[in-house]
């Protein structure tokens, strides 16, 4: 399996020791087992760091993430973002800037997404957005 994980599983996975019970974070402990591939973005690692207060914390995510491969946003993708948000919009689902940029992203490099933010489950309804289900 190939997979983008939301910035909301692996705080769910990191914040707490030992990790969450969420099923979320089960289905990220079996992908790291199996040897799936993970990848990550810049949104990510920034959302991240944003949530978690220390030098302590913040090596450690620096250090765990620089193993994962980063997908980068092109033009391309912020203009396809915005048009994800706008259709999304029009059948009446609010979609955040950095959800729609996720989603689009998780869409080009044909990712499944890996999230505990069920507004992407209103998204994926009206997209070709992947959901890992769990």
């Amino acid at each position: 399996m190939n997979v983008l994980v939301d910035t909301s599983v692996w705080s769910l996975a990191l914040r707490r020791t030992p990790p969450s019970s969420a099923p979320e974070v089960g289905v990220l402990e079996r992908c790291l087992e199996r040897r799936d591939l993970i990848v990550t973005t810049g949104l990510v690692i920034q959302e991240l760091l944003q949530g978690f207060q220390g030098p302590r914390q913040r090596n450690r995510i620096l250090k765990e993430f620089s193993l994962l491969p980063v997908i980068m946003p092109e033009v391309e993708d912020h203009v396809e973002a915005a048009t994800l948000r706008n259709q999304c919009r029009r059948r009446g689902v609010q979609i955040g800037t950095i959800d729609a940029l996720l989603a689009r992203l998780a869409i080009r490099h044909g990712l499944q997404l890996l999230t505990a933010d069920r507004d992407f489950e209103a998204m994926a309804r009206h997209c070709p957005l992947s959901l890992v289900r769990h």
